[in-house]
C-alpha cells in the first residue's frame, strides 16, 4: 500500500491531491487545521502550533508501517501573508508564516526521516515551493523567504541522504501559478503594499491561473515518473510539463 501524508489537506492543491489519490486507491492521511467538508483520514492541526507536529508523524508511521510499501510526505500547507512591504510586516503574522511555511515543513521532515530510517521500501518529500522562492517580489518578503529556505532545505536533505543506507528521496517543486485561495487573499491585497497587485488580477482575468484539479494531476503524475530521482531537489511543474 502507498501512504501519502498530506498537508493542507483541507482545500486547493492539498485537497485535491488527497481526493484524487485516494480515488486511485491510496491511503491517504491529511493534515489540516480546518476539515469542514468531514473528509476521513484527517488529521486536525494548527500547523502554526508546531509542538505536537513530530508526534503526529510518527504516530501515522506507526499506524500503517506494517502494510505500507511506500511513504511520502508532501509539504502542501502555505501561506502567502502577511504581504507588504518589509517596515509594515505585522510580527505576530510573520512569525506564523514562518512556521507554517518553513518550520512545520522541516519538523515534519526530520521525523519522516527519523521514524523511516530502517523502512526499505520507497521513501519521499515532497515540498510545495514557489517561483517566490527563487526571485524576489515586493511586498513578498516573508513569502519569497520561506519559500527560498524551503528549497535550499531540500538541497541539503537531498546531499544528506546521498550517505544513507535507505535514501529518502526529496523535491521542492514550484506548482505554478494556481487558481486557489491563497490568489484570491493576493487580490484583495492593497496596491502600496505589493507593487505587483495588478498583475495578479490580470492573471486572472485573462484565465491565466491553473486549476486546482489539474495542478494536483500534474503533481501526482510527477511523482510517479520513473526518473522523479533525477527532477530533484529543485524542479518548476512548468519545465516539466513543456
Amino acid at each position: 500500500m502507498n501512504i501519502f501524508i498530506v498537508t493542507g489537506a483541507s482545500k486547493g492543491i492539498g485537497f485535491e491531491l488527497m481526493r484524487q489519490l485516494k480515488l486511485r486507491g491510496d491511503q491517504v492521511i491529511g493534515i489540516a487545521r480546518t476539515n469542514e467538508s468531514q473528509v476521513n483520514d484527517m488529521v486536525t492541526a494548527d500547523l502554526s502550533q508546531t509542538d505536537q507536529l513530530a508526534e503526529k508523524v510518527r504516530t501515522i508511521v506507526e499506524d500503517n508501517i506494517a502494510s505500507a510499501t511506500s511513504f511520502t510526505l508532501i509539504n502542501n500547507a502555505g501561506t502567502v501573508e502577511p504581504i507588504g512591504l518589509i517596515g509594515t510586516v505585522d510580527e505576530m503574522k510573520l512569525t506564523q508564516a514562518l512556521a507554517v511555511n518553513l518550520t512545520a515543513p522541516m519538523i515534519l521532515s526530520n521525523a519522516f526521516i527519523s521514524a523511516l530510517e530502517k523502512f526499505q521500501g520507497k521513501k519521499r518529500i515532497v515540498n510545495i515551493s514557489s517561483g517566490a522562492g527563487r526571485n524576489p517580489y515586493e511586498g513578498w518578503g516573508v513569502y519569497c523567504t520561506t519559500k527560498a529556505g524551503l528549497d535550499h532545505f531540500s538541497r541539503v536533505v537531498s546531499l544528506e541522504q546521498e550517505k544513507a543506507e535507505y535514501p529518502v528521496d526529496i523535491i521542492s517543486i514550484a506548482p505554478g501559478i494556481i487558481d486557489t485561495g491563497m490568489q484570491e487573499t493576493i487580490r484583495a491585497s492593497n496596491a502600496d503594499e505589493f507593487p505587483l497587485h495588478d498583475r495578479f488580477v490580470d492573471y486572472k482575468e485573462q484565465g491565466h491561473l491553473s486549476s486546482a484539479e489539474e495542478t494536483a494531476g500534474k503533481l501526482i503524475a510527477v511523482m510517479d515518473r520513473e526518473d522523479f530521482t533525477k527532477l530533484g531537489p529543485i524542479a518548476d511543474i512548468r519545465q516539466i510539463w513543456e
